[in-house]
C-alpha cells in the first residue's frame, strides 16, 4: 500500500494505526537502504543508479495515480516538484549515494543523523515554528550521542582524503534534505492519490540523470557488467525504498512535526546494525546495545514533546 503524498487529501485526524505504519516504513525500510545502496553501486554508477531508481518508481506512481483519476499536473505543480525533488533527491539522496563510494555506511548514517537538528532549526528560523524547548534539544543531542556510540562500534576512523570530501558532501545533503522537507509543506502539489510523490521522483530522477551524464558516468559504465546483486538491490530500492518509504515520509511531513518525522535518522542506523548481525554475522557488543537504547530513548523523548501539527493550508 502506498501512503498518500503531501498533495493528497489527508484526514484532519489520521488514525493511529495509519501513522504507525508510515513510521514503521520510514524507520525499518529506510534503515535497510544503506546496505542496498552499497550493493547497488558496486556495479552501477551512483547517480545513474539513483536516477533509474526514482524514474522507474515515479513513472509507476504516476500511472497508478492517473488510473485512480488524478488530474494532469499543472505547470505550477511541476515547478514546485522540481524545487522539492531537487532538494530531497538530487541534493539529499544524491549526496548519500555518491559519498558511499568512499564513506563507510555507518559513518554515513551518523552524518545523515544531523537531519533532525537541521529540520528543527530551519522550522524555527525560517518557517516560523516556536523556539525548540529544553527537552527537544535534549532529545536531539541525546540521539546524536547514541548514533556516535553506534558508529564507534564499527571501527570507523577519522575522515581523510576522499572520505573527508564525501563526509562534507553528506552533511550538505542532510541540510538539503531538511530544507526540502520544510519547504514541501508550503508548496502547491496535486491532490490526486500519489501524484505529488510521483512528480517529485520524476523531477529528482531527471536531475540525477543529468548529474550522471555531467559526471561522466555514462561513458565509463558498462551495463553488461552489472551484477545480479546490484540488480536485486536496485529493485528493492525502487519498490520499498522509493515507492513505500519515500511516499510514507512525504505523507508524514503533512500530519506530524519535522522533529518527530526526522527521528528516522536515529532509528535507521539501529536497523542497519541488526541487519548486519542477522545477515552478515556481525557481533552485537554491550556498547552497541547501549547505543541502541540511547537512540530509541531519544526517539521517545522527541515523540512526546513534539505534538502533531496540522497540514498548512494552501
Amino acid at each position: 500500500m502506498i501512503a498518500p503524498s503531501p498533495g493528497d487529501s489527508t484526514p484532519r485526524d489520521p488514525s493511529t494505526l495509519r501513522v504507525a505504519l508510515a513510521f514503521a516504513a520510514v524507520y525499518l525500510v529506510w534503515g535497510s537502504t544503506y546496505l542496498a545502496i552499497r550493493f547497488a553501486i558496486e556495479t552501477v554508477p551512483p547517480f545513474t543508479m539513483a536516477a533509474v531508481r526514482f524514474l522507474i518508481a515515479g513513472a509507476l506512481l504516476y500511472v497508478w495515480a492517473r488510473l485512480r483519476g488524478a488530474a494532469r499536473p499543472s505547470r505550477r505543480e511541476w515547478r514546485d516538484a522540481l524545487v522539492v525533488g531537487g532538494l530531497l533527491l538530487l541534493g539529499g539522496n544524491g549526496a548519500v549515494v555518491w559519498a558511499e563510494q568512499w564513506v563507510a555506511s555507518g559513518l554515513t548514517a551518523l552524518l545523515v543523523a544531523t537531519v533532525p537538528l537541521w529540520m528543527v532549526l530551519l522550522d524555527w528560523l525560517w518557517a516560523g515554528a516556536p523556539r525548540p524547548g529544553v527537552w527537544s534539544w535534549f532529545g536531539l543531542l541525546w540521539g546524536l550521542f547514541g548514533v556516535w556510540l553506534l558508529v564507534g562500534t564499527q571501527g570507523n576512523g577519522v575522515l581523510t582524503g576522499p572520505a573527508l570530501v564525501g563526509g562534507i558532501v553528506v552533511l550538505a545533503g542532510a541540510l538539503s534534505w531538511a530544507w526540502g522537507s520544510i519547504l514541501s509543506r508550503s508548496m502547491q502539489f496535486p491532490s490526486g492519490p500519489g501524484m505529488s510523490t510521483s512528480l517529485q521522483m520524476l523531477a529528482g530522477g531527471t536531475m540525477l540523470c543529468g548529474a550522471g551524464a555531467l559526471s561522466g558516468e555514462w561513458s565509463s559504465w558498462a551495463p553488461a557488467g552489472t551484477s545480479l546483486k546490484s540488480i536485486l538491490a536496485l529493485g528493492y530500492l525502487i519498490v520499498f525504498g522509493a515507492m513505500v518509504g519515500y511516499a510514507a515520509y512525504i505523507w508524514l511531513l503533512r500530519v506530524s512535526t519535522p522533529g518527530r518525522v526526522a527521528t528516522y535518522a536515529y532509528v535507521n542506523p539501529v536497523v542497519a546494525l541488526l541487519l548486519g548481525w542477522a545477515l552478515a554475522d556481525e557481533p552485537l557488543s554491550l556498547r552497541t546495545l547501549a547505543a541502541a537504547f540511547v537512540i530509541l530513548s531519544a526517539v521517545v523523548v522527541l515523540s512526546r514533546v513534539s505534538a502533531p501539527s496540522r497540514p498548512r493550508p494552501r
